[in-house]
């Protein structure tokens, strides 16, 4: 059984908390899930106080002590992850920003490979796309293998066609996340996530050494060999470019 854990950034259950219930409905319609509700108003989480030392030492050595840990073994535990939000000032709400915030580290050190991704975004007149995007590149350099999500104006109140149309699209998005879910092998990397591998670890290499936590944990998963995060074909085309991104940041490092 896949195990799916939803963070909710809403602090009311309106909009987003029922979108989130009816894809919980159509996903379990389509195999046994056991799916996990995370409201991130009922967590202490401080916010982030710019200091580095998650970067530089580990996330261990962060002087913050709230509830960041325990919501990153919901994460570490779950086959697949769905953040979902209203728009609040077309962005994420305060309470999502801050776990995003608060996860920084894992843009360093990627931790969440094999596991899917997607998001759900209620709004009321515009803005809920970017916000889809938003959350699916930031999922991705977390490492999860992301689903397109479902941005769904809910401006109230609303017509039969509104709700039919909100529904189909929740239908589309939830069967996008399931073939996500179940996928049997890891997706080849696009061009885009290629080339942030490759410039990372070519410049961590490059500027870090065994004092960096970054370096050792790139060096402890075999990064700076590998053609990418995990194994995967990539390819004539591919690994001619990952060869071009290597020189690229080697150019770039010696004209900084």
């Amino acid at each position: 059984m896949k195990k799916v854990t939803v963070f909710i950034g809403s602090p009311r259950k309106q909009a987003t908390y029922q979108a989130v219930q009816e894809f919980e409905k159509n996903l379990k319609s389509y195999g046994e899930i056991d799916f996990e509700y995370i409201f991130l108003k009922d967590y202490h989480l401080e916010y982030c106080s710019g200091c580095c030392l998650c970067f530089d030492k580990g996330e261990e050595y962060c002087p913050l002590k709230d509830d960041r840990d325990v919501l990153l073994e919901r994460l570490d535990g779950s086959d697949g992850v769905i953040f979902a939000t209203p728009s609040y000032s077309f962005q994420v709400t305060a309470p999502m920003k801050n776990l995003l915030d608060r996860l920084a580290f894992v843009h360093h050190r990627p931790r969440f490979m094999g596991k899917s991704f997607t998001s759900i975004v209620t709004y009321g007149i515009f803005g809920g796309a970017s916000i889809v995007k938003y959350l699916e590149f930031t999922g991705e350099n977390l490492g999860f293998h992301a689903a397109r999500g479902c941005s769904l104006m809910t401006l109230s109140p609303m017509t039969k066609r509104q709700h039919r149309k909100i529904s189909q699209k929740i239908e589309k998005a939830s069967m996008r996340y399931y073939k996500e879910l179940m996928r049997q092998t890891p997706p080849t990397p696009s061009f885009l996530r290629l080339m942030i591998f490759r410039l990372s670890r070519t410049t961590m290499n490059l500027f870090r050494d065994e004092e960096s936590r970054d370096y050792r944990y790139y060096k402890e998963k075999g990064w700076f060999k590998s053609d990418y995060y995990y194994d995967v074909n990539l390819g004539l085309i591919k690994k001619s470019a990952g060869r071009f991104f290597d020189f690229l940041a080697q150019r770039m490092a010696k004209n900084r």
